[in-house]
């Protein structure tokens, strides 16, 4: 059952970022053609402050997918709607927090901002990009995170896209015909409350037994505010950067990280789907023997890495090609910079290939234990952006980034395995080394070939023909370096054909146990 929903988990996530990919592509480049390049600026930063309010949810949100792997693994429905009652009072007490801040943030960043668009457009766009969310959170938040821990992401996962494809389409109409920019950002308003309908529906008609209303069991999610803090500084990560850049420089240099983290950020969704598909399998397999764990963890964490350097050796060999395509015709601001594309990766690799590390840890529920360690990790980041962003821009941001996970990912790797899988952190550095090493090889082959990606056309035939030799690259290399590893995953891939094929071929094949 694991295997098949994390299977499910899988080919929908990605499914919908390949969907999500082609229709969001555009946009911003509807908004630069049609609005210039400070609008993009300015949606892209208001987007990132909204998603701060994100961390309402964050706490509660993680501790109760935490609390939750246990009874579900035991088929607990008691213990379940126990957790989820006291998960649903906390998002209670919130979500009217979230709706006033909406608020407040819409009447005052216009004055906090440097911009030529009006008060009331700016006031509208933070508005509409707000009140779907703030909405969503009250009613469905508790619901979503159950289907997270049960392994059943694919079901929001097909919510979501449909709604990603509905507003995406119509954003693109309303962009080509010119249209007010306010009028834009209500079409996302409008498709969350239909996403809200859709929850509550298949909640209805699969889940009659769920019940938000026994008696809570607080002590289950009492780490939420620990959590809260851990949560606090992944969103630092993903967000400060475009708020340090909005207040220090202008909305013009914005535009052009965005452009950048853009590319990224599509890649770290593609990362966070196959991280989120079998999390649970994880999870669940914790409370189900140490064993039987480290051995799914170790196959889990050598070639989800494989997945994560490969994704981002393509991405780095494209990137500067894309970005002097998509940003032809748009000369208010260089976009093509050389070592931005190196920071960003480093950035990204820092971030992804640790998610395996961080997940034992945040399986295992040391929220509190690793808090100090989290706070220290955000004040780097904050503390040498805003020092660097007056002496080097763009860059600085990066750097100050860079800087904060080169310490915490080597926190983690040591935290995860010393005291929670009592093994040295050497197996999870040389598996770095070696990818690390496979894609210096990699980007220097590609230097010597020096071909030019010069369309679009070049470009995504490239990344194809790029991913089908990369991605076998280095699983191979992790393979021959790691055979126990690999016949353990082997022996998984061929136990799971082995059950389809009985599923779909029965009394053909026999499957023991």
């Amino acid at each position: 059952m694991k295997a098949k929903r994390s299977i499910l988990n899988l080919v929908f996530g990605l499914g919908s970022q390949l969907i999500t990919i082609v229709l969001s592509i555009f946009i911003p480049r509807l908004i630069m053609v049609h609005y210039g390049s400070e609008a993009n600026g300015l949606v892209s930063s208001v987007v990132q402050i909204i998603a701060y309010l994100a961390l309402l949810e964050a706490g509660v949100g993680a501790a109760s997918l935490q609390a939750l792997y246990k009874p579900i693994s035991k088929d607990d429905r008691e213990g379940i709607n126990s957790i989820l009652s006291a998960t649903a009072m906390y998002y209670k007490k919130t979500g009217f927090y979230y709706l006033l801040s909406v608020i407040a943030i819409s009447v005052i960043y216009p004055f906090a901002v440097k911009t030529e668009l009006g008060m009331w457009q700016v006031m509208g766009i933070v508005l509409f990009n707000g009140m779907g969310g703030a909405i969503n959170y009250y009613y469905q938040g508790k619901f979503r995170v159950y289907l997270l821990a049960e392994g059943k992401s694919y079901v929001d996962t097909s919510i979501v896209t449909v709604g990603n494809i509905i507003n995406n389409l119509v954003r693109i109409i309303l962009l080509m015909q010119s249209v007010d920019i306010v009028l834009v950002q209500a079409s996302y308003f409008a498709v969350t409350l239909l996403q809200m309908v859709a929850f509550h529906i298949y909640k209805k008609r699969h889940y009659k037994w769920l019940d938000f209303n026994k008696e809570p069991n607080l002590a289950a999610i009492s780490q939420k505010n620990f959590v809260l803090v851990h949560e606090l500084s992944y969103m630092i990560f993903r967000n400060t950067d475009v708020l340090v850049l909005t207040f220090f420089t202008n909305l013009k240099i914005v535009s052009v990280y965005v452009m950048y983290n853009m590319i990224f950020t599509i890649i770290d969704n593609i990362v966070n789907t196959v991280n989120t598909s079998v999390r649970f399998a994880l999870g669940q397999s914790y409370h189900e023997g140490r064993s039987r764990f480290i051995k799914l963890y170790d196959a889990y964490e050598l070639y989800f890495m494989a997945f994560v350097f490969s994704l981002m050796t393509v991405a780095y060999i494209l990137i500067l090609p894309f970005i002097t395509l998509y940003t032809t015709g748009v000369n208010d601001v260089n976009y093509v910079l050389y070592w931005v594309p190196v920071l960003f990766v480093a950035q990204k690799l820092l971030i992804n290939a640790r998610s395996s590390a961080n997940n034992v840890i945040n399986i295992a529920g040391h929220f509190k234990n690793t808090l100090s360690r989290t706070l220290l990790e955000s004040g780097i980041n904050l503390g040498a952006s805003l020092i660097l962003v007056h002496f080097m821009g763009i860059y600085g941001v990066l750097l100050g980034t860079v800087a904060a996970l080169v310490y915490r990912s080597t926190d983690i790797i040591f935290y995860a395995n010393r005291r929670l899988l009592d093994r040295s952190p050497w197996i999870t550095f040389r598996r770095w080394v070696i990818n690390i090493a496979v894609f210096a090889g990699v980007v220097y082959l590609n230097n010597l070939v020096g071909y030019s990606f010069d369309s679009y056309l070049s470009i995504i035939l490239g990344a194809f023909v790029l991913g089908i030799i990369i991605f076998p690259l280095y699983v191979a290399v992790a393979s021959l370096l790691e055979r126990e590893v690999f016949l353990y995953s082997l022996g998984l891939f061929r136990g799971l054909g082995l059950k389809m094929r009985a599923k779909f071929v029965p009394g053909k094949v026999k499957v023991s146990g």
